[in-house]
This record gives C-alpha cells, structure tokens and sequence, in this order.
C-alpha cells in the first residue's frame, strides 16, 4: 500500500480512532460512528480506486456481524463492538475483518489480563475463565441463557474491555503490514 493507499483508508482509521477515544472514555460506541463507518466503506467500495468491490464490502460487512454477534448473544460483547467490526468489513472486506477479529481479541486477552492483574485479580480470572470454557462446553446441556448468566455473574474486571482500541490497533498492524509489502 502506497501514499494513495494510505490516502485511501484515512477515513477509515480516523473513524476508529475517534470509536477508540469515546470506548475508552465512556465504555460506549455511538451508532451515529458506527453508522458512518459502515456507510463510508460501501460508499468507498464504488469510487475509483476502491479498496474492495462492492460485493467484497457487502460481504466483509456480513462477516464482521457475524462473527462478534455471536459473542454479543453471549454477553461477552456489546452492539457497537459488533457494528464496528461490521464497518471495518465494509471497508476492509472479509479477510480483513476475519484478520481484525483474530488479531483484536489476542490483544483484548493480553489487556484483560494486564488489567486483572493491576486489580489483583488474576486467580478470580484464572477461575472464571474456568468455569465459562465449561458452560460453553456443554452449552448443548445447559443452555445458551445460562452460559451468558454465567458469564455476566464471571466478571474479573471492575470495567469492560475497551474493544475499539485493539481493534483499532489490529487494523494499524494490517495496514503497516501491507504498506511494507
């Protein structure tokens, strides 16, 4: 990716800066942002020098729903955690949301253990985690509602994880990746 490339996804990024800023700030993302985000990428996917096709941001979009939807059904994520990645489909394409998705949660497992830690608070999430990997183990047995009970009576930390910085940090290492390439 070159100037033009970078020029490209400008938009994009300061889109998911400005989501990372309010995440942290208030533990919330606007839809209005999210909105926008998701807009702004279909839009760009007609310009001239698109970074997907349309049918690739159609389908990022419908990746980036999925994938965190289910973890929103479990109440492990929020509905503008979903709506971003969604936008970063948009923009982005499927892989790319697929690549965020993996790539965020791996940095969203380091911050929450790093803040467990700061609160001391590393063995009661060595156990809730526990005791989640078994009801979604056996959530066949016990039932999706009661794994997301579990799951919100299992908090390890004082305050959600702020899920638009890695994933704004996840696009930041795909687009440096592919600037290099």
């Amino acid at each position: 990716m070159g100037t033009y490339g970078l020029l490209m996804v400008a938009p994009a990024l300061t889109l998911l800066v400005w989501a990372a800023a309010q995440d942290l700030r208030s533990r919330r993302i606007p839809n209005w942002l999210t909105f926008s985000l998701v807009l702004s990428g279909i839009a760009q996917s007609i310009a001239f020098g698109a970074i997907v096709s349309p049918a690739g941001s159609l389908l990022g979009l419908a990746v980036g729903f999925a994938i965190p939807f289910v973890l929103f059904a479990m109440g492990a994520l929020g509905g503008g955690d979903v709506k971003l990645l969604a936008g970063v489909g948009a923009w982005f394409g499927p892989q790319a949301a697929l690549n965020v998705f993996i790539i965020a949660a791996l940095l969203g497992a380091v911050m929450v253990v790093a803040q467990a830690l700061a609160q001391r608070r590393g063995k009661i999430l060595l156990r809730n985690t526990a005791v989640l990997a078994v009801n979604l183990a056996h959530v066949g047995d016990v039932g999706l509602d009661h794994a997301k009970a579990t799951g919100q009576s299992c908090r390890s930390v004082d305050r959600p994880l702020p899920y638009a910085v890695p994933v704004l940090i996840a696009m930041a290492v795909l687009i440096a990746s592919s600037w290099r390439s």
